[in-house]
C-alpha cells in the first residue's frame, strides 16, 4: 500500500513471492471466519472466556487486570485512555499518519470468471495491473489524494478450489483497490471495467454485489481508520517505529497495558506476529513483576 517509488517496496514483493514458491498462498477453506473459529475454539479449550458486543470506551470499564492488550490503533488508544498518558507519549501517539483505504467488492457469480488467459484460472488470487506504468501511477494516486482511472486491483476466486464457498455450479468472488484515506468515491465501474478488461463477459456472469467504501469498513471495524486496512501507513519512517519509537513498541507508559494490533511491528496482514510479540512482551512483564 505504498507507492512503488518508495524505498524498500520491493522487498514486500520479495517476500510474497518467496513465500509464494515455499507454500503457496493458502486460504482457509469455508471462509476466513474459520480462522476466527479456530482460534476462538483453541482459546476456550484452554479455559479462556470471550465476551462480545461490548464497546470498551474506557480502560476503567475493564476493572483489575494484571494485563491488557489492546488490539486497537493509536486513535482508539487515545480515546480509551484518555488523560491517563503521558504529554510526550500521547503526543506522538497524535502525530502517527494513516495510510490510503480500500474499496472492496464481494460478488455472486453464475459461473466462473472468464479470464483471456487460462493461467489466471488456475490461482486463487489474481492481480489486475495492465502494464508497470499502471500499476505505479495507480499506487501513487490515493497517497495525492486522487484515484485512478484503471486501479490496481487485488482479486480472489477461492470458490475455484472451495466448493464450501458457493452453491453448485455458481461462484463467488471479491477484490479491492487503493483509494485515498476518507475517499468516498465509488469505485464499482471502474473496478469491474479493469476485471473486464482481462475477462471479456465478466460482468455478465455478476449475480449480486455488495460494495464497500472506506467509511462502510470503519463502520464495521473501527481500526480500518479511513479504510485503511495495514493500521497506519507502513513506510519505513513507521514500518519498525509503529506506534511510535520505543524500546518494545508494544508496551506502553501505562502498567500492564500493551498494544497487539497491526499498528505494532510488522504491520498488518494475516499472519498473528503482532499478537504473539505483544502477548511476549506481556508475559516477560508478568514475570519480572
Amino acid at each position: 500500500m505504498l507507492p512503488l517509488t518508495q524505498p524498500a517496496t520491493a522487498a514486500f514483493g520479495l517476500v510474497l513471492g518467496l513465500l509464494g514458491h515455499a507454500v503457496g498462498w493458502p486460504f482457509p477453506r469455508g471462509g476466513s471466519q474459520a480462522i476466527a473459529d479456530g482460534l476462538a475454539a483453541y482459546l476456550r479449550s484452554l479455559g479462556g472466556e470471550i465476551e462480545t458486543g461490548h464497546p470498551v470506551a474506557s480502560l476503567e470499564e475493564l476493572g483489575e487486570a494484571r494485563a491488557v492488550l489492546l488490539d486497537v490503533t493509536p486513535r482508539q488508544l487515545l480515546s480509551i485512555a484518555g488523560r491517563r498518558l503521558r504529554d510526550g507519549y500521547r503526543c506522538r501517539l497524535e502525530r502517527y499518519r494513516y495510510g490510503p483505504g480500500v474499496f472492496k467488492l464481494d460478488w455472486a457469480l453464475d459461473g466462473p470468471i472468464p479470464w483471456r488467459a487460462e493461467e489466471c484460472a488456475l490461482s486463487a488470487t489474481v492481480h489486475l495491473g495492465g502494464t508497470l506504468d499502471d500499476v505505479v501511477a495507480s499506487e501513487r494516486l490515493p497517497w495525492r489524494g486522487q484515484t485512478a482511472a484503471r486501479p490496481f486491483v487485488l482479486l480472489a476466486q477461492q470458490s475455484l478450489f472451495d466448493e464450501t464457498r458457493a452453491p453448485a455450479g455458481r461462484h463467488t468472488a471479491w477484490a479491492y483497490c487503493h483509494v485515498p484515506n476518507g475517499s468516498s468515491v465509488d469505485m464499482t465501474d471502474r473496478v469491474e471495467r479493469q476485471v473486464e478488461r482481462f475477462a471479456p463477459g465478466f460482468r455478465e456472469r455478476i449475480l449480486a454485489r455488495s460494495a464497500l467504501g472506506p467509511a462502510d469498513l470503519e463502520r464495521l471495524n473501527p481500526n480500518y481508520v479511513g479504510g485503511d486496512i495495514n493500521g497506519g501507513a507502513a513506510d519505513l519512517r513507521q514500518l519498525l517505529t509503529r506506534p511510535v519509537a520505543r524500546r518494545s513498541p508494544y508496551t506502553t507508559p501505562l502498567p500492564g497495558v500493551f498494544l497487539c494490533s497491526s499498528s505494532t511491528p510488522p504491520g498488518g496482514g494475516v499472519h498473528g506476529m503482532c499478537g504473539y510479540h505483544a502477548a511476549a512482551a506481556a508475559l516477560r512483564h508478568l514475570e519480572a513483576s
